[in-house]
């Protein structure tokens, strides 16, 4: 098993893309749950686009996308070369176009943090990660940690469909609560 991988991107959005790839393949081959892998990748595109979108990059023009196994915890960081904010989760409304991705990192994650070393910002999370023993990784074992999102903060998406949108009898499309017509 490969225990860690330090990549270096370019300040792109493309980057996103090849640090998810690079990752949930090095976590696979090395016996991590499918749904392990999934919330890591999902905690690396969150961390990377925060830092692309609102950070500079170091000063080589690339930001950094580090993973360390330690046991049953894997360590995911992102650094680079700093913001005019500090990372902090936002309130992530229905309306807003942004601000969920690190109450994302919050909810799949043990827990997540900031660090600022010589000019550079990183932004770390800790996830558990089991492993599996060969042909059972679709199925993560008892105990295992798995996110079940507490919906009742968005009381639009547990509304029931009309009847009407049920049955299909409906050909226009139904006025969204967030861009009413």
């Amino acid at each position: 098993m490969r225990a860690s991988s330090v990549v270096l991107l370019p300040h792109a959005p493309s980057s996103v893309a090849v640090a998810r790839r690079r990752l949930s393949s090095e976590l696979a081959d090395s016996g991590v749950y499918d749904s392990v892998v999934d919330d890591a990748s999902v905690i690396v595109s969150e961390l990377l686009s925060n830092a692309l979108r609102h950070a500079r990059p170091l000063p080589s023009g690339q930001v950094k996308v580090c993973w360390l196994c330690r046991g049953d915890l894997l360590e995911l960081e992102v650094s680079d070369g700093g913001a005019m904010t500090e990372p902090r989760r936002g309130p992530g409304t229905l309306s807003s176009l942004g601000g969920r991705g690190l109450g994302i990192v919050e909810a799949l994650s043990e827990g997540w943090g900031v660090r600022h070393e010589e000019g550079t910002t990183t932004v770390w999370a800790i996830l558990r990660t089991p492993r599996s023993s060969g042909d059972d990784r679709m199925t993560a074992p008892a105990g295992a940690h798995a996110v079940v999102p507490d919906l009742s903060a968005f009381p639009d998406l547990l509304d029931e469909p009309d009847e009407d949108l049920r049955n299909g009898t409906r050909s226009e499309v139904a006025p969204s609560r967030a861009y009413p017509a």
